[in-house]
């Protein structure tokens, strides 16, 4: 990648960054429950309310919640046809005047305070309900209110004491007294519930005033949970209304240094971690994509509501990042991608170390657990790391019901899920930008995808080649950190071309049959090389990744076929006419590709050996590797000294490993008689 290209990346990047950047101020002070305040006294420069705490608030709601004030409608049309119905009655038994008189008066009186079909048994004399009269609306203490049960015996007891002469229970019944009484309060339910939802959901954030001029902590006081609280209220009071008010270029400048640090650490990671990102902009733009995904995120739910900074899945991306690269350089970007949850919001400590721990456990994890049903464990892992961590974080405040209330574990539970169902997206970036995932080599790297077993049934000698080639590469890259698992598909299918004339080759021909017998050795060499082209056009039918069918270019590199060679040369034939012989390939560049094509030269050159010694295992990888440097072959490798002679005593381990001498089991002797 050109150096302007990732100069300009940057600096988009930069731009896109502090825009979205909050426009406010940092608070000038930095404290902690249970330290000592290291500041000068602070004395309020302005009045503040005091804010209540999470814990308060939901303290004030359980109680809220708990109480409810029952709602009945006061229904003016009951009692003037029943009050009527009883003066016609009282007239019509002629009852004496006066006592009628009395019941009527007690009766209006029962209506006009209310009557009500029923409390219940355990409703206290001392609560209160409304009543809805009017269009007003009155407290009324439950005492003050006819029950329909009792309504007839209180009227009754009064008139007893007023007339003790009459029998009133006779006239009671003579009248049907009982039929006079019906209830005018009917309990509303629907403004009931509304009201009792609007009351526990709108509570007062504030609880008193701190006024200016006043104390609020002193130079090396202990910062109490009042104090906190109060530091938090005086905070929260300073941003909003002085926050905008410092300098905008001191501001500006202060985003702008936090954004070039982060890119800074950024580039570093990319740098010494794997520097091939710069030579490749798509793999460049999609690391700093995951970069501003983190930080966007910060900052638009900082703006939005801090809490949803607990739902945020950051540890999606460290799964997506380590789809494609290598866990170190996942981890690094990662982990730099959440330095702005330590500078942005209030509780940055928390979040970050949250999303720290939960990143690493997504890292650890699902590389074990991605298979089946077994990858919804991680939701399982991802949750119980961040509670723990949240938790610790919360109990710190010193109230352990808080704890363990906090909405907080219902957004860290929905941010696991949220890990792990995004995941899929994952597909979706490997089509953008040309990627190869390792869920993708991992089903390559199958023996029984048609193409390889193709090349098992039509060059069943180079499939089994092609097998030992993958299990000597692989155990090398392992050895120097290469991509272990890149490195064995590349080598399982870098003599794919073979099947397209497999006799041609030594290790598919049958006992007795020579192909090349009759053949010029310029006409062999050219059957032999063209398994490079032939490869190439197989991997293209078949839709391999570039980043595989690379290994079939360059698992030959430019070199000659010797044998073919030598004949020719001994046969009187020019040796500067290489042309014929040299394979039609490109050099290879990264380490896999250098580890697969020594490993390929290795692996056919260890069937020639006579004698498996140690000694000639060993001279024999040095052999094959000082032609390859001999021969210019390893020129564009991005691969170190030490790391090639990693590479080779991991071949010869290998290799004595396989040739190990066999035990040689003696002969029975037969019994003497």
């Amino acid at each position: 990648m050109k150096n302007y290209r990732i100069y300009i990346c940057f600096i988009v990047l930069a731009i896109l960054m502090l825009l979205l950047y909050p426009r406010e101020g940092k608070f000038q002070y930095e404290y902690q429950k249970g330290r000592p305040w290291v500041y000068e006294t602070l004395i309020s420069p302005i009045d503040f309310p005091i804010l209540k705490t999470e814990a308060e608030m939901l303290k004030e709601k359980e109680e809220r919640a708990s109480e409810t004030i029952d709602y009945y409608s006061y229904d003016p049309s009951v009692a003037a046809p029943v009050l009527e119905q009883f003066g016609h009655k009282a007239v019509a038994l002629q009852l004496d005047e006066e006592l009628t008189r009395e019941m009527y008066t007690h009766l209006s009186e029962a209506y006009d305070r209310g009557i009500v079909s029923d409390f219940g048994a355990d409703t206290p004399s001392d609560q209160v309900i409304f009543i809805k009269r009017d269009k007003r609306v009155t407290e009324t203490p439950v005492a003050d209110v006819y029950e329909l049960s009792r309504v007839q015996s209180v009227l009754k007891s009064d008139l007893v004491y007023d007339y003790p002469d009459m029998d009133i229970d006779s006239i009671a019944r003579l009248l049907d007294l009982q039929a006079f009484i019906v209830p005018n309060l009917r309990y509303d339910e629907t403004t009931t519930q509304l009201v009792h939802r609007e009351a526990v959901n709108y509570i007062s954030p504030t609880k008193g005033i701190i006024y200016a001029g006043q104390l609020i902590v002193s130079e090396g006081e202990i910062v109490t949970s009042d104090i906190c609280q109060i530091l938090d209220s005086y905070k929260a009071e300073y941003k909003l209304s002085y926050g905008n008010s410092g300098s905008p270029n001191a501001l500006l400048a202060s985003h702008l240094l936090l954004v070039l640090i982060i890119l800074a650490l950024f580039f570093f990671a990319v740098f010494f971690l794997d520097r091939t990102v710069f030579e490749e902009p798509r793999k460049l733009v999609f690391l700093m994509l995951m970069l501003l995904f983190a930080f966007a995120g910060t900052a638009i739910l900082f703006r939005v509501d801090q809490r949803l900074l607990y739902l945020f899945p950051f540890a999606v991306t460290v799964l997506y990042m380590s789809a494609f690269f290598h866990d170190d350089l996942s981890w690094s970007v990662y982990s730099i991608s959440l330095i702005p949850l330590l500078v942005i919001p209030e509780n940055g400590v928390e979040l970050f170390f949250i999303n720290l721990l939960g990143g690493a456990v997504v890292l650890f994890a699902y590389g074990r657990l991605n298979r089946g049903w077994l990858q919804f464990l991680n939701i399982l892992f991802i949750f119980v790391t961040m509670s723990l961590v949240c938790f610790v974080f919360k109990l710190g405040t010193g109230d352990f019901s808080y704890a363990l209330k906090s909405t907080s574990f219902l957004y860290l539970g929905i941010n696991s899920i949220l890990v792990i169902v995004l995941y899929p997206f994952v597909f979706l970036f490997e089509k953008i930008f040309g990627f190869v995932s390792y869920s993708r080599l991992w089903d390559l790297s199958d023996t029984s995808n048609k193409l390889l077993q193709s090349l098992q049934y039509k060059a069943p000698g180079t499939f089994q080649h092609s097998l030992q080639v993958a299990n000597l590469a692989e155990n090398a890259a392992r050895k120097i950190g290469a991509d272990a698992m890149l490195v064995r598909v590349g080598a399982l299918y870098h003599d794919i071309g073979k099947m397209e004339n497999p006799m041609c080759f030594i290790e598919n021909q049958a006992e007795g049959v020579n192909y090349h017998a009759g053949l010029s050795p310029e006409e062999s060499a050219r059957a032999i090389t063209k398994h490079v082209d032939d490869g190439m056009a197989l991997a293209k039918k078949a839709k391999l990744p570039a980043i595989v069918s690379d290994f079939i270019a360059c698992h030959h590199g430019r070199s000659v076929t010797l044998y073919f060679y030598n004949v020719y040369c001994n046969n009187g034939g020019d040796p500067s006419n290489k042309a014929p012989f040299t394979y039609n390939g490109i050099l290879p560049r990264t380490k896999e590709q250098v580890v697969v094509m020594m490993a390929d030269a290795v692996e056919a050159a260890s069937r020639t050996l006579k004698d498996y010694s140690e000694e000639s295992i060993s001279a024999l990888v040095d052999k094959i590797m000082a032609n390859r440097f001999d021969d210019s072959q390893l020129a564009e490798a991005d691969i170190s000294i030490r790391d090639i002679n990693s590479v080779k005593e991991s071949f010869k381990t290998y290799l004595m490993q396989i040739y190990h001498a066999r035990i040689a089991y003696p002969k029975r002797q037969k019994p003497t008689t």
